[in-house]
Order: C-alpha cells, then sequence, then structure tokens
C-alpha cells in the first residue's frame, strides 16, 4: 500500500509560481512512475507530468516550458515546479504512483488557484 500526500497548492495571482509536493509512504525506488494530474470544475481529471523511475519525463502541450516535474529520491518526494501560471491552470492537483505491482494509488489531491 502507497499513502500519497500533496502539498503546496494556493492562491496564486496570474504569471505567478508555486511548487507542489508529493511526499510518498514508501521508498520512491519501489515505484515505477509517478505522475501529476490535475482536475478542473466540471471537466475530467487530464495528465499533467510524469516521470519514470529512471527519470524520463512527458508533459502536457499546455504546460511545457512552464512547469517541470522531478523527484527526490532521497527524501521520497515528487515535485511539479509551476511557473508563469495562468487561470486556466486553476484546479485540484493530484499526483499518482504507479507500484511496481502495477498498483496505482491517488493523493487526496491540493487546490492551486491562479486569480488575473
Amino acid at each position: 500500500q502507497v499513502q500519497l500526500v500533496e502539498s503546496g497548492g494556493g492562491l496564486v495571482q496570474a504569471g505567478g509560481s508555486l511548487r507542489l509536493s508529493c511526499a510518498t509512504s514508501v521508498s520512491i525506488f519501489s515505484i515505477n512512475a509517478m505522475g501529476w494530474y490535475r482536475q478542473a470544475p466540471g471537466k475530467q481529471r487530464e495528465p499533467v507530468a510524469t516521470i519514470t523511475s529512471s527519470g524520463l519525463t512527458n508533459y502536457a502541450d499546455f504546460v511545457k516550458g512552464r512547469f517541470t516535474i522531478s523527484r527526490d529520491n532521497a527524501e521520497n518526494r515528487m515535485y511539479l515546479q509551476m511557473n508563469s501560471l495562468k487561470p486556466e491552470d486553476t484546479a485540484v492537483y493530484y499526483c499518482n504512483a504507479l507500484s511496481r505491482e502495477n498498483s496505482l494509488y491517488w493523493g487526496q489531491g491540493t487546490q492551486v488557484t491562479v486569480s488575473s
């Protein structure tokens, strides 16, 4: 069982930055891949960025050049650095993790609100 806890959300003005953190309850080496997803009101949850155990990253087109995903193996954490935030980035951001047993886990989410 993997527990994930997100933090770092909040209210920021357009053009500002936030850094989200996702803490895992197990060694990050037992996780194959991790990712950030978001869900805006009335919309489906969508992928934002993913990172594999080997550090390969992938980004949604709408965040390329603005967001950076990373993982700290020593701290068992994953991060999402979000720069040049736009009002349309407003959403609940969730982290997920795919274990080596191919079980998928989700965090409880953290709210990001970008004001214009």
